[in-house]
């Protein structure tokens, strides 16, 4: 097997999994108690939240677990909504963001929420300008995602930020796909929450946290207990919040060495499926990208088709969000940056991981290459183009 599908997750590492082991059956103790086997659970809670907190540039208090880049999502949109209604109604966020906070904005929309989605360009790239005109009185939350998840563009969240903080809107940030992947700091970047989730950095599933800059007065979405500090309740996943210390305290050592890496394996793999797939588009931008994504579109086929295909390879591989893999809608990310409906019906993602290799990417592109071909064969609208009947959108992009 070959897994080329880092971005929905991501392996879990041996060394997060050994640490994590203890605390199944050896440390269990609930570290809301006072006994000495809590007291081991409470210094483990506290150990990586220290470590999460070393990462971002701020201070452990600022860092709240959650059960993943969802549920931090929807805690920063719903709750902020519910505390800043007497200031204003008006959240600002993207067309391209994913669906956890696109269906939280849906649902605030039923209750009273003004939303507005801004466009991107043809790399998935928001207009700082049109963000400015977005703003009213009323803006109250500004939520753009630091990378997507199925593109890699990566926004310019330091400007946006900036923008957020001379208007005193709060500025959160989805950093599922970018923490671990490029270098945050909150104060830097102006960030006042920001959402991440363990599994796609060799993390447990089913673990995440929500970052809040001290003094954003945002409510509890869970009630319940006292824990993390009476702001979500609910008995911690003590092994869980282990594994995500380990794993984040991992990335970030490693960073620098193993994104260089992917950035290298990943412009060889654009190079030669650019190069030898004719009507082929990729996706986001060709630089400010995440180090491990390449997206394509294929002109003349479907890309259900060729995941099957790959899959029968033994090349694990998508077409965007695995969240949305059940749908037969095309992505509203490539729909967002202008793609038509026949070209984003023929997308494919694929993200690599540090134990990629050359060799592992030659056999994914020469299988790609091959099954284009194959599907592109049994396609009459392709037998259109080869007798000059039709002609090739991205052919006449490529010519702009």
């Amino acid at each position: 097997m070959i897994y080329m599908d880092n971005a929905a997750t991501t392996k879990t590492a041996p060394e997060v999994v050994e640490a994590m082991i203890p605390y199944f059956s050896e440390h269990y103790g609930n570290p809301s108690g006072i006994y000495s086997i809590a007291a081991k659970s409470k210094e483990a809670v506290t150990e990586s939240r220290d470590k999460i907190a070393a990462i971002l540039g701020t201070k452990p208090a600022n860092i709240y677990f959650t059960a993943g880049g969802t549920e931090s999502d929807n805690w920063a949109l719903k709750a902020t909504f519910e505390a800043y209604k007497a200031k204003g109604n008006h959240i600002i966020t993207t067309k391209i963001e994913h669906h956890a906070i696109l269906h939280t904005c849906e649902y605030l929309e039923k209750r009273g929420a003004k939303i507005t989605y801004l466009p991107v360009d043809e790399y998935g790239i928001v207009d700082l300008e049109e963000l400015r005109k977005a703003i009213t009185p009323q803006t109250i939350l500004i939520s753009v995602m630091a990378a997507n998840n199925e593109i890699g563009s990566i926004q310019p969240l330091e400007k946006i930020g900036r923008i957020a903080k001379e208007h005193d809107i709060l500025f959160h940030t989805d950093a599922v796909q970018a923490f671990g992947q490029v270098p945050i700091d909150v104060d830097a970047l102006h960030i006042d929450m920001l959402s991440s989730s363990a599994h796609k950095i060799n993390g447990p599933k089913g673990i995440g946290f929500l970052y809040i800059r001290k003094g954003v007065k945002i409510r509890s979405l869970i009630h319940g207990g006292a824990q993390e500090r009476k702001r979500r309740a609910g008995t911690e996943n003590v092994p869980g919040i282990v594994g995500y210390g380990v794993a984040a305290q991992r990335v970030a050592q490693t960073m620098e060495e193993r994104t260089q890496k992917e950035i290298e394996l990943r412009d060889y793999m654009i190079h030669r499926i650019s190069e030898e797939i004719p009507q082929a588009k990729l996706n986001g931008h060709p630089q400010k990208r995440l180090p491990n994504n390449v997206n394509f579109s294929f002109e003349f086929i479907e890309g259900e088709s060729l995941l099957i295909m790959l899959d029968m390879k033994g090349i694990c591989a998508s077409s965007g969000s695995a969240c949305t893999s059940g749908s037969l809608d095309p992505s509203h990310v490539l729909l967002a940056i202008g793609l038509p409906h026949e070209i984003a019906h023929g997308s494919l993602r694929l993200t690599i991981s540090e134990e990629t290799t050359k060799e592992e990417i030659d056999t994914v592109v020469d299988e790609v290459k091959d099954i284009v071909a194959k599907l592109r064969s049994m396609s009459p609208l392709y037998e259109d183009y080869l007798q000059g009947k039709k002609t090739s959108i991205i052919d006449t992009w490529n010519l702009e």
